[in-house]
């Protein structure tokens, strides 16, 4: 795994129900990219050093935003499935 400051580490949910979890890389220790990172993570505006499991994954902040937009875009579709408009 490589990443670079601005980038950010998802971590898929185990558990049906449960929301992934978001940080950004403010700092990678090492010169090629490796972990250790330093990431703020999103859902309670902590700072910690953090060494990525199998259930982690780097995205770009472009790919971020891509995912974002395809997520909106299917929940837009539904609900107007729902509401038949």
């Amino acid at each position: 795994m490589r990443a670079h400051p601005g980038d950010w580490i998802v971590i898929k949910s185990r558990s049906t129900g449960k929301p992934e979890q978001r940080g950004r890389i403010i700092e990678v220790r090492s010169a090629d990219g490796s972990p250790p990172y330093v990431v703020h993570w999103l859902t309670d505006d902590r700072v910690s050093f953090f060494f990525p499991g199998s259930d982690a994954i780097v995205v770009t902040p472009e790919e971020l935003a891509a995912a974002d937009a395809r997520e909106r875009d299917r929940f837009t579709t539904m609900q107007r499935a729902i509401t038949g408009r």
